[in-house]
């Protein structure tokens, strides 16, 4: 489906037959239309709203609604690609150009999006803030650019990317194209950070805080935390989680551990080969039951509605991260659990780990 640019006065009406028509969904969710609006007027937003509440849908709307191409910058693989699987799926014409893809698939995705067949095109920051991509954009018809995951461009939150702070350009080059910044995981700090490196300082801000209030939360001391752990997943046979772990060694015994025991266990980590990786995530998206053990590396953009648990064997790294982490389950709405177990020799390790960072003294 390409839906034709909206004449101001048709906005309003559009915005709902979008939503309705396209989405399936008879209203907006808290916050979902102020942030639909001030794009549609042209505006600057930064977007924190919880884990499943619907972000995507803040931009893909206007996206239609204006008309035109819409940049999506995202910066993971796997995310890009199931964003535009599912809004393929609504009729809608996405497309993504990323390194998984060969070369003739990403030319001919650029043709199409230069052809104007195209309205939501995804790709991540390094690619789209090269000099060369910059200068093919700048004879588009782009109407907005949208930056999934933004507290990346902030120092102080928990997942910085350097590629990002590219991102802060994007102003000048196209001063009258809004952009769209949305997170789940952003502090009053990371806030100000976000709007002051990719607005100047201009933004509309839609905060609409970070209670999840159908994720029971629990910790306990760290005493046997194998017997522990197996007392939690007693708990949840049959369901789908996420167990996570501090280390790459770690993550490997704990699968192997909870394989021994009759649980459908499955590492993950950067250190595995990628296409490892790639099997394990596609059989915890697909598959019925499985339980990933997991460091950091696993998280970002997963997006499985059926998550009953997310399970810490060792303290995370902050509370942004811990939130980011918990905010994988029960996004169906449904009841889940986060559980974590902690000792005094996690404590330990993260100092050291934050005694390791290359860092100023003001973050340590």
């Amino acid at each position: 489906m390409i839906l034709p640019a909206t004449s101001s006065s048709n906005q309003p009406d559009a915005k709902y037959a979008v939503l309705k028509d396209v989405f399936g969904f008879d209203a907006f969710r808290p916050g979902q239309e102020r942030v639909v609006d001030a794009l549609l007027a042209g505006r600057n937003v930064l977007t924190v709203m919880p884990t499943g509440s619907g972000k995507s849908l803040c931009f893909q709307i206007p996206a239609l609604v204006k008309g035109g191409l819409t940049i999506v910058v995202s910066p993971l693989v796997a995310l890009m690609e199931d964003q535009v699987a599912a809004l393929k799926l609504a009729g809608v014409a996405a497309d993504a150009i990323n390194s998984s893809r060969p070369r003739e698939e990403n030319v001919a995705a650029w043709r199409r999006a230069a052809a104007g067949e195209t309205r939501l095109l995804y790709m991540a920051p390094e690619r789209l803030m090269t000099e060369r991509m910059l200068a093919a954009l700048a004879k588009l018809d782009i109407r907005m650019f949208a930056v999934d995951e933004a507290h990346c461009i902030s120092q102080w939150g928990p997942a910085f990317r350097p590629e990002y702070e590219a991102l802060s350009q994007l102003r000048g080059l196209f001063p009258d194209v809004p952009v769209a910044a949305l997170t789940a995981t952003a502090d009053a700090v990371t806030r100000d950070d976000i709007v002051a490196r990719l607005f100047s300082g201009d933004a509309e801000s839609v905060v609409l805080g970070f209670d999840r209030p159908n994720i029971r939360l629990s910790v306990e001391m760290k005493q046997d935390w194998k017997r522990q752990m197996t007392d939690f997943l007693s708990r949840h046979d049959g369901h789908s989680g996420i167990v996570y772990c501090l280390s790459r060694k770690k993550t490997e015994e704990t699968a192997r551990y909870l394989r021994d025991r009759g649980v459908n266990a499955l590492p993950y980590h950067a250190g595995m080969d990628q296409s490892d990786r790639q099997a394990h995530q596609n059989a915890f998206m697909t598959d019925p039951g499985v339980v990933i053990v997991a460091t950091i590396a696993f998280g970002m953009g997963i997006d499985k509605s059926d998550v009953r648990f997310v399970l810490h064997v060792d303290l995370p790294g902050s509370v942004e991260a811990y939130y980011q982490e918990i905010g994988r389950a029960g996004r169906d709405g449904a009841a889940a659990d986060s559980h974590m177990i902690y000792g005094l020799q996690d404590i330990r390790m993260r100092r050291v780990f934050i005694e390791d960072e290359d860092v100023g003294p003001d973050r340590k």
